[in-house]
């Protein structure tokens, strides 16, 4: 049915189709704010560190980076990170902030666009029988309105640009939850394999204390030994004792952190991690890159240069109040006393047209605004120069660490090795009373405290290992595809 054929509203219909139209050319003319242009940043060409100790400048290959985990040929930590992926709280709150952030866009996007709503109402009115006749009278209308501000000065899309920034932050912020949990399950797995290494050392040199112990006291019973040495054979092997609880503790505790990075309750790891293994070895050659590679790669230095880009864009969107907003709306209906005639032509209504309007006065508050975003855009600046640095700060410390402990765990080698050898040599020459046993209390001493620190250091150098691929940034990779900010798949 046409509701609308007189001329006069063919007219009105013309003259709003123009403006509608001049308006549409009008909404990308101009967009206020400072466009985004990424910092310049000096970066030195090489690390300052040497790299030794099986470290080297070459490229890193982003396949091994991705899943370093892999290097350390533990098919067992490789399960659990891969089970953390879809398990672990962590990773699952940032999926959660990057479609929160999806969704945010969504929003943004759609303000580029009319709205349209629909209708209708049927409603008894009455009269004052003072004011008016008294009568009663009924009034049915339904109808269509629409509404749509021109973008004239590119308020909207500067907003949309925040979104797109916004999302494109969220988004590294996924990875840098997936380089933290990656790297923390590493280091605690490789914890708990330490403790059991130490326990282990802690339960053989107590049986060997042990039988320390009673040969003493059997010499002792033969009068060939003073109590002076039983004494202190037996506080030998208690001290030894003693190191046994402190030891199964951090061995618990080490499980149960492990056990919540991957979305278990304490206690509920799988059998083959109690087991007692070896601590994972390190590989021989390590390549690092240079500085622009890991700050490319790094998700903390990322997201905060996306995070200056959307202050950026704020900017805009605060300059856009300063100018005067246009708009184009309208409303289409059918008005009538009865149902029976409510579609009659004749019930028709109509109005359309543009409007604006234009803040005069505010005391200053926008400007102010404005002030405030760019100061926020400072710090967001300064952010960003600040991520740069911790980075490059976080490689430099790994670097050295990692090839500092190797050289101690090769000193802590020898030193064991030696020990070993001096116990037996000194119980040897203990039974045949070629020397005392404060040479053999002092060896068995020496020999435990070796071993502990070796097993510690073993566990170090690949923790520290661990840690460089951190600063490095990797790790991320391991999620399956995701639209970034601009629909393309990383």
């Amino acid at each position: 049915m046409q509701l609308f054929s007189s001329r006069h509203s063919g007219n009105m219909r013309a003259g709003a189709a123009i403006v509608f139209s001049l308006m549409w050319m009008l909404s990308g003319c101009a967009t206020v704010g400072p466009d985004y242009v990424r910092p310049k940043t000096v970066l030195p060409d090489s690390w300052h560190g040497e790299l030794r100790q099986g470290l080297h400048s070459q490229s890193t290959v982003p396949e091994t980076l991705a899943s370093w985990w892999q290097t350390l040929n533990d098919p067992l930590l490789t399960s659990l990170i891969e089970q953390a992926v879809t398990d672990n709280l962590d990773v699952r709150g940032a999926e959660a902030r990057l479609r929160e952030a999806r969704a945010k866009r969504g929003i943004s996007a759609a303000d580029r666009f009319p709205t349209f709503n629909s209708g209708g109402s049927a409603m008894k009115t009455r009269s004052s029988e003072s004011t008016g006749t008294g009568a009663e009278r009924d009034l049915y209308s339904i109808g269509f309105d629409a509404s749509w501000e021109a973008d004239i000065f590119g308020g909207v899309r500067r907003s949309l640009e925040e979104a797109d920034a916004n999302l494109a932050a969220s988004q590294e912020d996924l990875y840098d939850v997936l380089v933290s949990m990656s790297a923390e399950i590493a280091l605690n797995y490789i914890e708990v394999r330490s403790f059991q290494t130490r326990l282990a050392i802690a339960r053989a040199n107590r049986d060997a204390q042990e039988e320390t112990f009673k040969l003493v006291q059997n010499r002792y019973n033969a009068g060939l030994a003073a109590q002076l040495e039983v004494d202190q054979a037996r506080y030998n092997l208690e001290s030894t004792r003693s190191e046994v609880p402190s030891l199964n503790t951090g061995l618990e505790q080490a499980q149960n952190r492990l056990a919540l990075l991957i979305g278990r309750q304490p206690g509920n790891l799988p059998q083959e991690v109690l087991q007692q293994r070896p601590i994972p070895v390190a590989p021989l050659e390590i390549a690092v890159g240079v500085p622009a590679e890991t700050l490319r790669r790094r998700p903390d230095v990322r997201r905060a240069e996306w995070e200056l880009a959307a202050q950026t864009a704020r900017i805009g969107v605060a300059t856009a109040e300063l100018y005067p907003k246009f708009s184009l709306s309208g409303s289409i209906g059918l008005e009538s006393l009865s149902t029976s005639n409510l579609f009659n032509f004749g019930n028709r209504t109509m109005n359309i047209g543009p409007t604006f309007s234009w803040r005069i006065f505010d005391a200053g508050r926008v400007r102010q605004q404005i002030a405030v975003e760019s100061a926020r855009q400072e710090q967001a600046l300064i952010q960003y120069e600040a991520a740069i640095l911790k980075a490059l700060e976080d490689v430099e410390n790994s670097l050295v660490a990692y090839a500092d402990e190797q050289i101690r765990r090769d000193t802590l080698v020898e030193a064991s090795a030696a020990a070993d050898r001096a116990v037996e040599q000194a119980r040897n020459l203990y039974q045949a009373g070629l020397t005392d046993f404060q040479d053999v209390l002092d060896s068995q001493r020496s020999l435990l405290a070796f071993q502990d620190q070796l097993a510690v250091s073993d566990g170090t150098v690949t923790s520290n290992l661990v840690r460089l691929y951190k600063a490095l940034g990797g790790g991320w990779e391991v999620m399956p595809p995701t639209e970034s900010a601009f629909g393309q798949t990383k």
